[in-house]
């Protein structure tokens, strides 16, 4: 009776032992702090609203896809890569530079957000301009890096290039414009959330963009 005791209570422990075993382990906090990449809500009252930070949806390039509302919250939240603008004329991330930056950083994660930094210090008083990336640079992030979406630091007349613009909607892509301290976020390794306010069922709507970095 007592053997079979024993061996009763040892099965017992040995249960308790692999239970504790499988417990997920506590995963350490892996940034360090947050970088706020919207215009200050304080400039933003000194300039007009066109100057805010906003998001283009899909929906503001092709009719009848996703609104600013409408797109889905797991797509609003994403690895970040922050490419530098090439200012040589005309000004536009080429493939070769989606390449080179890939041999010196790594491949792209899948389904990142893409930020575009001006090296010139450009900010949201820039004219509007067409996205700063090329037709075949896009198509290729869209197409085999899975990319979610676009940041830039200016205006971006994102209509200028019909072709694109269609290419980002059909991708249900969206575009991030007049953003701000893209200069303080490293290459690789922050998270972004872009949070756009839920009430504008819209194209384009004011947006929070916040970096998770390391």
């Amino acid at each position: 009776m007592r053997i079979r005791s024993f061996i009763i209570a040892y099965a017992l422990l040995l249960a308790i032992l692999l239970f504790a075993d499988r417990r997920p382990k506590p995963v350490q906090n892996r940034y360090s702090h947050i970088v706020d990449l919207t215009i200050a809500d304080d400039a933003a009252e000194k300039k007009p609203a066109s100057s805010r930070t906003l998001i283009i949806a899909p929906d503001a390039l092709i009719p009848g896809t996703w609104t600013a509302a409408q797109i889905p919250p797991e797509r609003l939240i994403a690895p970040l890569v922050v490419m530098d603008l090439n200012l040589a004329p005309p000004a536009q991330i080429s493939l070769d530079d989606v390449a080179n930056w890939e041999m010196a950083h790594g491949t792209i994660p899948q389904g990142a957000v893409v930020a575009i930094r001006n090296t010139n210090n450009a900010n949201a008083a820039t004219p509007a301009a067409s996205l700063p990336i090329t037709d075949n640079a896009a198509q290729f992030l869209m197409d085999a890096r899975y990319t979610l979406g676009f940041v830039v630091e200016s205006a971006a007349d994102v209509k200028a290039d019909r072709a694109l613009a269609r290419q980002l909607a059909l991708h249900g892509n969206f575009v991030v414009e007049k953003t701000t301290r893209l200069s303080s976020i490293a290459a690789t390794g922050s998270l972004i959330i872009v949070a756009p306010a839920i009430s504008k069922n819209t194209g384009t709507a004011p947006v929070r963009v916040l970096a998770m970095v390391k």
